[in-house]
């Protein structure tokens, strides 16, 4: 009977059905298992038949061996000749059973020991290493999105050290299922094969029975050297061993994993998991239960758009919202991992949370600007070194809290430099348009495109002038503020070019992600760059 194939793919999404497909296997495990602990015992038998066989035969031989026909006379016949030689020869091929353990009994416990004990082992550990990741994941999934950040770090840390032992003992799993699979065929189909020959050939059986059987053998074995796979199977599993391939299977048609869903009940909210696959073609969402329950039950839903909060209204990590047809209200999704959320919201074409050009944005701006001119424009890299995307994040949410936006003393909690520089910078990136707009965008990148200096400078000049008027004021305090920065680039190593580089993607991009737009980010930093050198000229204040 065939069974459905293991891929070593499907040791990364351990869907409900891959486990399934694991039961099978384990089942004919043990079947091999139990039909081997019976060959062994009939093979015994046989050979302990076969054994008094050959015993009462040589005592037969021998008793014929030592009598004498006396024959009348003072010579003999040739036909008296005969039939004394007839008798003194041997009347059997004694069979050689001392071989008959190495030929069968021997080859088929080793096969048990070495592949069939190997496999029960792996399963062993593959059960252990499923336990102690889910185990740490539930945990980690309940962490609150506000502890320390090393506390956060080392969370993520232990988590990742136990996923990769959880996938590495799945997959070495995996392949020592296939490796019985393969290796049954020829360790234990050819021990019966030699072993069921010595009988024919030994014991002088009918000519016709042996001639029979040779082509039916070596009909077999010809086909157990066609089948082996166990070569390119291995090199699979090196290949799907590689952390790439935990990226890649994302990039298939059908995105799948385990998600929690928040389920609003009326004496509270509860977490439920489900196994989720979500369709790009036509869109489809289905939510199966993990742990299948009486009231629980596959769901389908059709999406219709998939988002990530401004802020996190929730006290978990990782989570994101979904909107569909069937549904009045969006349905709180949480991953496993923060790239584990990133690849669903790719998959979704998902939207990461907007920021808006109004006052709180302003008097956020104000605040990193404050906060880098009093304590930060003489350190090294300044705006070009990166902060911690937990602190970046615990930031903004603080910030633009919609219970008390702007309520934050930048100065009461020690946050860093790069905290600050990379949260504004978030904020930019993430308005709904950039700041030099869309409209203005191509007629921009033409302008830096002038290889007249004087041109450029011109062109960039009045095309300033057309930003919406809370644009041109955020676009004019910023620049002020890097155009003191990069005077202390004897120190911080900063400078209008470096700026530009920065600065160039975060406050200009084409509406559409093209080729054409990739090839003009060079000149975007070029705007920036002209807007810092030559601020004064520009005067973005008038």
């Amino acid at each position: 009977m065939g069974h459905p194939p293991l891929e070593f793919s499907d040791c990364y999404e351990d869907s409900p059905d891959f486990r399934e497909r694991l039961k099978c296997y384990e089942l004919e495990l043990e079947r091999t298992s139990k039909f081997l602990k019976d060959v062994i015992k009939d093979g015994n038998s046989v050979i302990n038949a076969i054994k008094g066989y050959s015993v009462a035969v040589q005592k037969f031989s021998q008793t014929l061996g030592v009598f004498q026909f006396d024959f009348i006379g003072d010579s003999l016949t040739d036909d008296e000749m005969n039939i004394g030689k007839t008798l003194n020869v041997s009347c059997f091929f004694l069979v050689q059973v001392q071989n008959a353990c190495d030929l069968l009994i021997k080859p088929l416990e080793k096969f048990r020991k070495e592949q069939i004990g190997v496999t029960k082992e792996r399963r062993k550990k593959f059960e252990k290493e499923s336990e102690k990741y889910y185990t740490q994941l539930d945990k980690h999934l309940h962490l609150s999105a506000k502890k320390k950040e090393t506390q956060l770090q080392e969370a993520d840390e232990l988590l990742d050290k136990e996923r990769r032992n959880f996938y590495e003992s799945s997959v070495e799993y995996v392949y020592q299922i296939q490796q019985v699979q393969d290796r049954k065929k020829f360790d234990v189909v050819e021990p019966v094969l030699a072993f069921l020959h010595s009988i024919l050939t030994l014991n002088n059986l009918t000519v016709e029975m042996t001639q029979d059987f040779m082509p039916y053998k070596q009909e077999l074995q010809l086909s157990l050297q066609n089948v082996s796979n166990i070569v390119m199977i291995e090199e699979l599993m090196k290949r799907m061993t590689h952390p790439t391939q935990i990226g890649k299977m994302h990039s298939q048609p059908v995105i799948e994993g385990y998600l929690y869903s928040q389920e609003k009940w009326a004496l509270g909210v509860s977490w439920v998991k489900y196994y989720c696959k979500y369709h790009k073609d036509s869109k489809l969402f289905v939510m199966v239960p993990a742990e299948p329950k009486p009231a629980t039950k596959q769901v389908e839903l059709k999406l219709k758009s998939c988002f990530r909060r401004k802020t996190e209204s929730i006290d978990k990590r990782f989570c994101f919202d979904i909107e569909t047809y069937e549904r009045n209200t969006p349905v709180t999704l949480q991953a496993v991992s923060e790239a584990n959320r990133k690849l669903w919201m790719e998959a979704m074409y998902g939207k990461e949370p907007v920021m808006e050009l109004n006052e709180v944005g302003f008097k956020f701006v104000r605040k990193c600007i404050n906060f880098v001119e009093t304590k930060g424009l003489t350190q090294e890299g300044v705006y070009r070194t990166v902060g911690s995307n937990i602190q970046v994040q615990k930031l903004l949410n603080v910030f633009f809290d919609q219970k008390c936006p702007g309520d934050v003393d930048f100065h009461s909690i020690d946050w860093d430099i790069k905290t600050i520089t990379s949260a504004m910078k978030f904020y930019l990136r993430s308005l709904a348009e950039p700041l030099m707009t869309y409209g203005l965008n191509r007629d921009l990148i033409l302008a830096a495109k002038s290889d007249n200096l004087d041109d450029r400078l011109g062109a960039i000049h009045c095309l300033t002038y057309k930003l919406p008027g809370k644009n041109r004021e955020m676009l004019s305090l910023l620049i002020q503020h890097l155009v003191n920065v990069c005077g202390n680039s004897g120190d911080n190593l900063m400078t209008p070019s470096n700026m530009g580089v920065i600065f160039g993607p975060t406050l200009m991009r084409a509406k559409e992600e093209t080729v054409a737009a990739m090839l003009d980010i060079k000149f975007q930093n070029i705007v920036v760059e002209i807007l810092i050198e030559d601020y004064t000229k520009v005067n973005l204040k008038d």
